[in-house]
């Protein structure tokens, strides 16, 4: 079997199916992706049994059909090295040989038949968002995930999806990310679906969207989710357990309201992380009338005071945050974003919103543990 491929084409294709390839894993052979050429066509699948992606690469020139499994990182590696702008790939049952240029290389490889399958889309009916929004949405809450929490929900990303409306939403207790966004539909969809994801299946969904209007279709089923995405298919088994109810997390009211620039905010945030420690994490935010005082202190580190004039009008208030949690949710925004900053009071959640559509929520930090 024997292709030829634009350089630059192949590397794409290879790196993005990468995404989803484990580098450690009891099965060495979901370490390689399986090359499936077909009616002219080639496709290719990676895997980690538990997430899957299929890459469908639009420029091949090729007689041939059949499967071959492809060393992902070593030929990463030698795409990435190679000069020429073409590319000849000639598998045979046990061996790969790859030719750019004057330089030759020949890779054993493993058998196409023992590599799990990965699913296509072939939904004809499922939920529709813009490839933009969903991006956004994606980036402005993964951070927010439990990486290291015993309740599995937590380490996912729960998205609930109407004929309407997109909610994506993720916590680690301490604080929480919301995300709304307008859906549509194909075909005659009317339920609510709720589902969990893993992060690792929403960071390549995002990672997978190639234009700010290209859409994306999303089919949910009992079990799992399939996202087409350009010429990517993405599949993914749910995460197990219960999300928390986060609509039950968000203040109701919040009586002081500051409005700030995320940019100029940000900066303050990331001057005030200077003076922090991991025994002495806890920033005060002082909040007075147009002025914000930011203050740190840690044993053997120093002390700093930094200051910033916001629209505030209200009581004065002092609340102790993380400032890596601030500083994630400031990171995400453009600079000159409008922010909203809903207080109650120093030992109440606060609650930061940019537009209606997006909210986060941080717990304040206990003065005795900070």
């Amino acid at each position: 079997m024997e292709l030829k491929f634009k350089r630059d084409v192949l590397l794409t294709a290879l790196q993005t199916v990468a995404g989803v390839v484990p580098s450690r894993t009891p099965k060495d052979i979901l370490k390689n992706t399986k090359l499936v050429i077909d009616a002219g066509a080639a496709t290719l699948m990676g895997t980690d049994a538990e997430i899957g992606m299929r890459y469908e690469i639009p420029e091949v020139e090729t007689g041939s059909t059949g499967e071959v499994l492809l060393p992902t990182q070593r030929l990463i590696a030698i795409l990435r090295e190679v000069t020429s702008d073409e590319v000849v790939l000639d598998a045979s049952e046990n061996m790969l040989e790859i030719s750019a240029g004057h330089s030759k290389f020949k890779l054993p490889v493993e058998d196409p038949r023992e590599f799990p399958d990965v699913n296509s889309f072939d939904a004809e009916q499922c939920y529709i968002v813009s490839g933009h929004a969903l991006r956004q949405a994606i980036k402005r809450v993964a951070f927010a995930a439990d990486d290291e929490s015993t309740r599995y929900a937590l380490g996912g990303i729960y998205m609930e999806i109407s004929p309407t409306q997109l909610i994506l939403a993720a916590t680690d207790s301490r604080r929480l990310a919301v995300m709304e966004v307008q859906a549509g539909v194909r075909g005659d969809i009317t339920e609510t679906v709720s589902v969990v994801l893993p992060r690792k299946a929403m960071t390549l969904i995002e990672r997978s969207i190639e234009g700010d209007e290209s859409e994306i279709l999303i089919a949910p089923s009992e079990n799992e989710v399939l996202v087409k995405s350009g010429s990517s298919t993405i599949f993914t088994r749910l995460v197990e357990g219960r999300f928390p109810n986060f609509r039950d997390v968000l203040p109701s009211e919040t009586p002081n309201k500051v409005d700030i620039i995320a940019g100029p905010f940000h900066n303050l945030v990331r001057q005030s992380q200077i003076v922090t420690s991991d025994e002495s994490r806890g920033v005060d935010f002082v909040f007075s009338k147009g002025l914000v005082t930011l203050i740190s202190q840690a044993a053997d580190v120093g002390n700093s005071k930094v200051e910033l004039p916001v629209g505030y009008d209200g009581e004065d208030v002092a609340i102790m945050f993380d400032p890596r949690f601030v500083a994630e949710f400031l990171r995400v925004l453009e600079a000159e974003s409008s922010v909203e900053l809903g207080l109650t009071g120093g030992e109440d959640p606060a609650v930061f919103r940019c537009g209606e559509e997006y909210k986060y929520v941080i717990m304040p930090l206990a003065r005795e543990n900070a």
